[in-house]
């Protein structure tokens, strides 16, 4: 650009405010508008902070006491326990002593502390290290393996503690925050989001546990620690993973701090926890059960079989009956209902809402104790070739009487089910009917003879969408058979 020979007084004035703009321009900081809008987690990590605490259990002799759940390398993608395990030197008498290193935070100002059970399970000695330095042996005032929480205590006072918030009031999509010892890391910080509610566990011992979902960074040592809102109140415990491969993978899963509170105040009152029992099998409706039923929509908990003298057969509840409501609480899905069960204690009187063919029924309840519960497992004994047969072509299978023999083995009452010899149409193979199955009903018939079998089969109709009542081992449940093929 051409500048005036001379230039003019005023020229001179606006060639210098441009210069001192452009230079305060560049010596300005650059805003990020979205920079704004992240959380800032410091304040609450320094007010939380000194109530979370690292524990050490530790086993002075003979190997830990196993998770309930299968070992690592037998169970790819799948829940996993995730406290850390260090071999130690230890004055042990053998070499399997070792330290489990985990997660624990105070809820009160006496010493109390919150963990995982399966952190302290089996140890001979529970070392709590505090925020400050400080040392204490634990006692272990109680442990729950179904809900996995365990009551710590420690002798001190005036100790910092965590607030308690409702974790009901949880929503997907809400920030929260975790701290604890991963990899003996003390007092590591991870924040995310929750990813879901009242999500079930694939370890059956825990499905009274409506867990919450997040995508918070969780590792080995995490267990026990705290989950905790923006407002710093703890809503859960941090309890399982999802991985292949024992590392984090973005699914977390937190013990709902109501549900572990719950178990506090037995353990506190008797050392235990006492929980209600229906003593039903259940299962969850498919869309092809949905349509064999009649139903227009998937939910609710169907009953695949009633335990003889429990709570549920009192009642008057059948195989068959779909449960939608108990106490007033719909059932979304059939892993509702064991959480809303198992928060009540034995004794309770409970309202079971249910649909049998079509008609909608009010039912009474007292409920059992879950420890008192007598279920078994049973065997299916192998097919007997020289009892009476019968094939349904149609069905795609064949199936044979029942031996009084395999009958006590099976716990099954005289007249009440055939035993499936083979399988040989593509309908049942798909559906998942195995040789060696028992089938105690199709449709809304009882089935207890090979020719009652082929007389009810015979029913069914080209298109139709057939349901089978099945008992393999331990479990009973329905299959949906179809749509059948023309004869």
């Amino acid at each position: 650009m051409n500048m005036p020979m001379n230039p003019s007084p005023r020229f001179t004035a606006l060639a210098a405010a441009v210069a001192i703009a452009f230079t305060s321009t560049l010596a300005a900081p650059i805003a990020h508008a979205n920079a704004l809008a992240l959380p800032d987690f410091s304040d609450l990590v320094e007010q939380d902070g000194p109530a979370v605490v690292n524990i050490e259990a530790v086993h002075d002799g003979g190997k830990r006491k196993q998770s309930p759940i299968a070992d690592d390398d037998q169970m790819p993608e799948i829940f996993k326990r995730f406290f850390g395990e260090q071999g130690m030197p230890m004055p042990a008498p053998n070499d399997d002593a070792g330290t489990a290193i985990g997660s624990g935070f105070l809820i009160s100002a006496d010493g109390k502390i919150l963990t995982n059970h399966h952190v302290v399970d089996g140890a001979d000695r529970v070392i709590v290290h505090l925020a400050d330095r400080r040392e204490f042996t634990a006692k272990v005032i109680g442990s729950d393996p179904t809900s996995d929480v365990a009551l710590l205590k420690v002798q001190a006072k005036d100790l910092p503690y965590l607030k308690l918030a409702n974790a009901k009031s949880l929503k997907p999509g809400q920030w929260v925050v975790a701290i604890g010892s991963p990899f003996g890391l003390d007092h590591s910080v991870t924040a995310g989001i929750v990813s879901g509610v009242g999500r079930r566990s694939l370890d059956p011992s825990q499905q009274y546990v409506p867990f919450i979902q997040t995508d918070v960074p969780i590792n080995r040592g995490n267990s026990g620690g705290p989950l905790l809102n923006t407002r710093g109140e703890v809503v859960g415990i941090n309890s399982q993973i999802f991985s292949s491969s024992g590392g984090y993978m973005g699914v977390s899963f937190a013990i709902p701090i109501e549900t572990a509170m719950n178990a506090v105040t037995q353990l506190q009152a008797t050392g235990k926890v006492r929980r209600g029992l229906l003593g039903v099998r259940i299962q969850e409706v498919t869309t092809e059960l949905a349509h064999a039923m009649g139903l227009s929509r998937t939910g609710g908990a169907l009953v695949a079989e009633v335990e003889p003298g429990s709570a549920a057969a009192k009642a008057g509840v059948k195989a068959g009956d779909l449960i939608t409501a108990f106490n007033g609480e719909d059932i979304a899905d059939s892993s509702d209902l064991p959480q809303l069960v198992g928060s009540l204690p034995p004794g309770s009187h409970a309202k079971l809402s249910l649909s049998r063919e079509g008609r909608m029924l009010e039912l009474p309840v007292v409920l059992d104790n879950l420890a008192d519960s007598t279920t078994t497992p049973a065997l299916v004994p192998a097919v007997e070739k020289e009892h009476a047969a019968a094939s349904a072509e149609r069905l795609g299978l064949a199936v044979q009487d029942i031996s009084a023999a395999q009958r006590k083995a099976l716990k099954l009452e005289v007249g009440q089910g055939v035993l499936v010899a083979r399988v040989a149409g593509d309908v049942s193979r798909r559906a998942g009917v195995q040789a060696g199955d028992v089938i105690l009903r199709i449709g809304n018939r009882d089935v207890g003879s090979a020719s009652a079998f082929a007389a009810a089969a015979a029913q069914a109709k080209a298109g139709d969408t057939v349901m089978l009542l099945v008992r393999r081992d331990a479990q009973t449940r329905f299959i949906a058979l179809g749509p059948i093929e023309k004869g």
